[in-house]
């Protein structure tokens, strides 16, 4: 076996890995860096421009968020905003279109009016729209055969925003971007599976089937495979994994921007959405459903033994699986969600929830959405007998790190880079160009200083702790 010898090796080249690899390339002294990934390109899949909502998740219009989490999530969005802006083919990343949050009803429009007042002042291009302003924005929303529809809505969003990204260009734009820098050894390696990991002398030993890669540091962004290895290495074995795949339908192009609902507080899943797809002109994508697969991709059988590995059923999972059959909400939810795949009836149950938000949406507008959508794979903790919401992230403290679930979704990629970053930075004793990072992806001058959404002091300065 032959064998390379990195500073940092990072196992898939999803927008998470490739972040990091530009972050490592750009902003630190390390001066050799790897990725592997087992596909022949990187962003093969949960970022495949189809296989996500291909949304820039802003935290002012997502309901199920504290102020906190949405403050958090502003600054991540902004990071990946200023850095797509600056690229020269910026309009094949990233785009613009009107966003809102619909509320149906007395009480979803009560919540919808109480959080305006509250986020209004950290969003200024944030707007409470009445069924007037909702009719001018997004008719199909509003109206229902040339009349207004019956029942009482509002909505929450903007209009002149980025709100989508194509996650797969972003992905290959990090790349290209970190094979740009000059006086770095900067190694690319696809069609590479990673058979074993493990550690000698302080190294880690990263193995494939015919190569043998040896890194001082070492981050893994391969969403369930993450925790496959992290095992692998005898860490993370108090957890499970639960793989939620989302599926989509496609429609007529009904509507101009991106429409969500309000967040179901009782269920862990994503509510539906209605949003026009980046790469799929004259149709609006509504979903996503949620169904749990036995399968760490989706649409890949042959990762039903690794889901079998990493489940590591016990009595402990039994318990959280049936707590969440016990609950009423979630079973409800699990069953209509499988009815959604099953071709002769999923339409007709699916038309129900998508007219919450376009009304006058007939049967023959849904067509499913073959080959559409990705799996996230949620965590259990079977020392606390929980299923794990959000992000989830395993830091082993000796230069390794494991990353199955960011959350939001691709949009938390240079955040979530950062963080790991900073770990492995302090790890090594290497050096990030603070005054550089903050320019480019935080939007500051040398001059800067404030504060973190943390509350922490910032000021422009090259240190080592982060």
């Amino acid at each position: 076996m032959s064998t390379h010898e990195y500073d940092l090796l990072i196992i898939g080249a999803g927008v998470s890995g490739t972040a990091l690899l530009y972050l490592a390339s750009r902003y630190t002294d390390l001066q050799r860096i790897g990725i592997i990934d087992k596909y022949a390109a990187p962003a093969r899949v949960n970022s495949l421009s189809s296989n996500n909502s291909q949304t820039l998740h802003c935290g002012d219009i997502e309901t199920n968020y504290t102020l906190e989490k949405a403050l958090k999530v502003q600054r991540a969005a902004n990071m990946l905003k200023n850095y797509a802006l600056q690229q020269p083919d910026f309009h094949h990343i990233i785009f613009k279109y009107p966003k809102m949050v619909l509320g149906v009803g007395e009480y979803e429009c009560q919540q919808l009016r109480k959080r305006y007042e509250v986020f209004s002042p950290y969003y200024p291009a944030l707007q409470l729209f009445n069924k007037k302003a909702i009719a001018r924005i997004e008719p199909s929303v509003a109206m229902k055969n040339g009349r207004f529809r019956q029942d009482e809505i509002v909505a929450l969003g903007s209009t002149d925003e980025y709100t989508a990204v194509n996650y797969e260009a972003l992905s290959n734009s990090f790349v290209r971007q970190a094979e740009s820098t000059a006086s770095k050894q900067i190694d690319l390696h696809f069609n590479e599976y990673v058979t074993h990991i493990k550690i000698a002398r302080q190294r880690f030993l990263v193995e494939t089937r015919q190569t043998c890669y040896q890194a001082r540091s070492l981050v893994v962004c391969a969403g369930g495979h993450s925790l496959k290895l992290a095992h692998d290495l005898g860490y993370g074995l108090h957890y499970s994994c639960l793989p939620v795949a989302g599926s989509y339908y496609f429609t007529p192009a009904v509507l101009a921007g991106k429409v969500y609902t309000v967040q179901n507080d009782a269920l862990p899943f994503a509510a539906i959405h209605g949003d026009p797809d980046v790469l799929v002109p004259g149709k609006t994508r509504f979903g996503p459903t949620a169904l749990v697969l036995p399968i760490l991709e989706r649409y890949n059988l042959r990762t039903l033994p690794d889901f079998l590995q990493v489940f590591r059923f016990d009595k402990r999972v039994a318990k959280v699986l049936l707590d969440l059959v016990r609950n009423r909400d979630i079973r409800n939810y699990m069953l209509k969600n499988l009815l959604f795949e099953i071709p002769l009836i999923r339409k007709w149950l699916f038309l129900r929830d998508a007219r919450r938000i376009v009304p006058s949406l007939r049967y023959r507008d849904l067509e499913f959405a073959h080959n559409v959508g990705g799996i996230r794979p949620q965590l259990i903790d079977k020392d606390h007998q929980r299923l794990l919401l959000g992000e989830a992230k395993i830091d082993t403290g000796v230069g390794a790190i494991f990353n199955m679930t960011p959350s939001p979704g691709g949009t938390s990629c240079l955040e979530n880079a950062e963080i790991d970053l900073r770990t492995i930075v302090q790890h090594l004793g290497a050096d990030i160009d603070q005054d550089a990072f903050k320019r480019d992806l935080l939007g500051w001058d040398q001059s800067h200083t404030g504060k973190d959404f943390t509350g922490r002091i910032i000021s422009g300065e090259r240190d080592r702790s982060g």
